[in-house]
């Protein structure tokens, strides 16, 4: 059993308030569940309104779909137009 751990940390131009925040966060989490068999959740800079800290992780048998799924997940975070990708950690457990 392989877990691969992904930290991000973004930057949201674009939001005014914690509402623009929150709004962008779940669009990306909800966009993530419906598309990915990977776990989300925000875990840091909760009460900043113009970044955010996002974990993200997946489980599997092998390392190589591990490292499939957290391929495909930092392309959808690059790519993404509602906020700037700063920060990627990740880690294999």
């Amino acid at each position: 059993m392989v877990i691969g751990l992904l930290e991000a940390k973004i930057n949201i131009p674009g939001a005014r308030s914690l509402k623009d925040k929150r709004r962008v966060v779940r669009s990306l989490k909800d966009r993530i569940n419906n598309r990915m068999n990977v776990s989300v959740a925000e875990v840091g800079s909760q009460e900043i309104w113009r970044s955010a800290e996002l974990a993200f992780v997946t489980v599997a048998a092998e390392q190589k779909i591990v490292q499939q799924r957290l391929s495909e997940l930092i392309k959808i975070l690059e790519f993404n137009a509602n906020f700037l990708l700063v920060d990627l950690h990740t880690e294999f457990l």
